[in-house]
């Protein structure tokens, strides 16, 4: 069930709309929030993450330091064991930590829960890309210290990190030493009990393959056993004081640590400088990822901390510019808590080039570092419209994983590709078919995808070089999986899939399975015959390759046409599936709060023997493919399967909130909106100690832009239908479209269009078709009267 599990108080956590930041230190919240803390203050660039554990290493929960696509195989073990089911899966590795920098004053170690604690203060800056710690105390002699610190993972340099340490004594000289620590930790096991967490390994995963160390500098190299990848991880330093500093190097297979040490004169700082390296490849040998990880501290070295830290803040600014969401509210958190999910977008994005998008980006193992169907529907429109150059890259990388989803669909006696439906390289890693290889629409999901990602950015050379194929193959695969059936009509049926909700397993002609199989069945004929009118060569060159047939066009189209899409003319809805208006109500009154999710509760048989739904479905297909439903069937689909929804799903309640508004119902849209806006600032999941729910984030801007922007881009065509929540009195989005960017700002009279970069935008408001230009770049059109809502937010009952 839906509910707040940890409010922040304001004494500790005030809502600044451009940090998240604790102002003093509560040692019973930091022992209880140490999971949470360590992401909510994680940092990342799409490649690289660091968990925002504190320098000294303790207190600690879990501490992670990840990169995107590095894995190890795991055996998938079953009981009953049968054919097609996946027997390797891979699990993302958790790297040498790098962030220890454990301070001793006088010989005794300074651990802030032993502290006594003058003031504190712990921020990660959304402006500047960083988290800082600033931390005054007095020691056991009583001398009173100061020490800051600043932390970064570069945007500009994805295989660096970086850590600035001043240490000031305020009020006497005193001995210190710092031990800046790469620590090869043992795999962490995990609760297998939950589903959603990581697989533990047993043994050894990081193989030794050598050591360089010198000076202020180790690199420890390593290679996997089975996936075969080589990792290379060093650390170097710079440290200033007007005492003398002693230096001392230690390192050996799995760990190494610099200390300095000097007598800190009082008032003068002693100041480190910790660059931190990362980088793995497939090849063999320890010489050439030795190498990579040396020339990356060069570098760093070379530009020096500030520089680096000034192109973070500049880097940063860029984003803000091009994705900035602002709010005007009563509720200075909304401001606060918007931002920080933006920022989490970033940092799961920015430099992910040739990779996915993690379901918890690389803010922890939960789901084991695995890309889902989360990227293409939740996270690839804010890229599309923010930052189209690596949403066309997470686009190659599923082209990339076309020959191995080729390979899964003649496993499972398919035509056509079958993408997997979670995975790190292409190959599927789900152990339990009926909610993983069942859910056949992910193809669609990533055709649907890629056509948004076409129409909104005019890239057709995407389309034909590499869009074209994913095409051909899933479209290969839906005629293949389906069949046209005489019991229905002729019409065309997709049995023995599952859909979005997984609370309701392996149906027949699931209503949104069906309808984003017909969109990619339309999408990949229409693409086709543009390539035979506009490129025919390419079209020659794509035939030789894939084999395609003229006569599949023909089935392809004959298939779209006469999809079967029931419709329930009893109760006026469409049905989830051939049998769920059958099915028994969920007893939602006898269900107590501690059973949700209903998944760690019950067995799988006795959900899908039930009308409970996991996360939106149907409604998900309303808000997909929003063209196909009339607005009084949506308002009755929405009726009829909200109460049945449960929402253990994080992706579920930003779509509620989007559908919500579109029929009028206000209240519920801006109450679902909290509650997926705060699903990690309030640990709403009771479960973000694992890692920032990055698809849910990404569905927090759908609803602000889809729902309260009533953003519509439908073939294209871009349209407005502004709705301003009563709580609001001001909205401000910035998209990008064809290269043009401009920004909508709503307030409860007018919307605002403010071209901020380009020549000429169309889009239409509330119907009227309208056009920013160089030499109009403003435009204000009234917005409508609120709609009418005549209920509240809704729970099972």
């Amino acid at each position: 069930m839906l509910r707040p599990r940890y409010i922040p108080p304001e004494d500790i956590f005030p809502p600044n709309p451009w940090a998240f930041e604790a102002v003093r230190y509560d040692a019973r919240l930091a022992r209880e929030l140490t999971g949470q803390a360590e992401t909510m203050f994680a940092l990342s660039n799409g490649y690289l993450g660091i968990r925002g554990t504190a320098e000294e290493g303790m207190p600690v929960r879990e501490a992670g330091t990840y990169l995107n696509g590095f894995y190890e195989h795991r055996p998938i073990s079953y009981g009953e064991h049968a054919y097609g089911f996946p027997t390797v899966g891979q699990s993302i590795l958790n790297c040498p930590d790098g962030t220890a920098l454990k301070l001793f004053v006088e010989d005794e170690p300074f651990i802030v829960p032993q502290a006594e604690i003058l003031s504190y203060r712990r921020a990660l800056d959304l402006k500047a890309g960083t988290l800082n710690r600033d931390v005054r105390w007095v020691s056991p002699t009583g001398k009173r210290l100061l020490m800051r610190t600043v932390r970064l993972v570069s945007l500009a340099h994805r295989h660096l990190a970086a850590i600035e340490l001043e240490l000031i004594a305020e009020d006497a000289d005193v001995e210190v030493a710092v031990s800046s620590e790469l620590e090869n930790y043992q795999p962490l096991s995990a609760d297998t009990m939950d589903p959603r967490l990581a697989e533990g390994f047993v043994g050894r995963v990081l193989h030794p393959t050598g050591t360089q160390s010198e000076g202020s500098r180790a690199i420890l190299s390593y290679r996997t056993a089975s996936s075969g990848l080589s990792l290379g991880c060093g650390m170097d330093h710079s440290a200033f004081a007007e005492c003398s500093i002693f230096t001392e190097l230690v390192c050996n297979d799995d760990s190494a640590a610099v200390i300095f040490r000097c007598k800190l004169s009082r008032k003068r700082p002693l100041r480190i400088y910790k660059y931190l390296s990362y980088h793995y490849c497939d090849m063999p040998g320890s010489a050439q990822i030795l190498f990579q990880a040396a020339s990356t501290l060069d570098r760093a070295k070379t530009h020096g901390f500030q520089a680096i830290l000034e192109r973070q803040r500049s880097d940063v600014g860029r984003f803000w510019a091009r994705a900035d969401v602002t709010v005007e509210s009563d509720n200075p958190r909304t401001q606060q808590t918007i931002r920080w999910n933006l920022f989490q977008l970033l940092q799961a994005s920015e430099r992910a080039e040739g990779h996915g998008i993690g379901a918890r980006g690389l803010t922890g193992r939960t789901y084991e570092g695995h890309y889902f169907w989360d990227t293409e529907i939740y996270v690839l429109p804010f890229l599309i419209y923010t930052n189209p150059s690596i949403a066309r890259s997470v686009l190659k990388f599923r082209y990339d994983m076309l020959d191995k989803a080729r390979a899964r669909a003649r496993e499972l006696g398919h035509r056509g590709a079958t993408f997997p439906w979670r995975t790190i390289n292409g190959e599927e890693a789900s152990a339990y078919y009926a909610a993983g290889t069942a859910q056949y629409h992910i193809n669609a999901d990533i055709a649907y995808a890629l056509r948004k990602y076409v129409e909104v950015t005019g890239d057709e050379e995407f389309l034909w070089s590499y869009g074209a194929e994913i095409l051909i193959e899933t479209a290969r695969l839906w005629f293949d999986l389906g069949f046209f059936s005489d019991m229905k009509g002729g019409r065309f049926c997709i049995n023995g899939v599952t859909g979005p909700d997984e609370y309701t397993a392996i149906v027949n002609n699931n209503c949104f399975t069906n309808l984003m199989a017909r969109e990619n069945l339309r999408y990949a004929v229409q693409t086709v015959r543009a390539l035979e009118r506009l490129r025919p060569e390419r079209l020659a060159t794509l035939v030789a390759h894939t084999g395609l047939e003229r006569s599949e066009l023909g089935h392809w189209e004959e298939a779209s046409e006469r999809m079967y899409l029931p419709y329930d003319e009893r109760l006026g809805v469409h049905p989830q599936d051939d049998d769920f208006l059958d099915l028994e109500r969920w007893d939602f009154a006898s269900t107590s709060e501690d059973e949700y999710p209903l998944l760690l509760h019950y067995h799988p048989l006795n959900l899908y023997r039930s009308q409970v739904i996991k996360q939106a479905d149907t409604v998900m297909a309303m808000f997909l493919l929003n063209g196909h439903f009339t607005r009084d069937e949506k308002r009755r689909n929405f009726e009829y399967y909200d109460p049945l929804t449960t929402h253990d799903s994080s992706l579920s309640v930003c779509i509620q909130s989007i559908v919500a508004n579109e029929i009028g119902l206000e209240q519920k849209a801006i109450e679902y909106f909290d509650f997926a806006a705060a699903m990690d600032m309030s640990d709403i999941g009771g479960n973000m100690m694992h890692g920032a729910h990055v698809a849910a984030i990404g569905g927090t801007w759908l609803a602000l832009a889809y729902g309260f922007a009533g953003l519509r881009d439908s073939e294209g065509h871009i349209s407005f239908n502004p709705i301003l929540p009563k709580a609001w009195s001001a909205f401000k989005l910035v998209l990008t479209v064809r290269g043009q960017t401009f920004r909508i700002e709503i307030d409860h009279a007018s919307a605002t269009y403010r071209l901020l970069n380009g020549e000429h935008v169309g889009f239409s408001h509330a119907g009227e078709e309208c056009v920013l230009s160089s030499a109009e770049p403003v435009l204000i059109r009234p917005v409508g009267p609120l709609r009418a809502d005549p209920g509240g937010f809704s729970k099972p009952n």
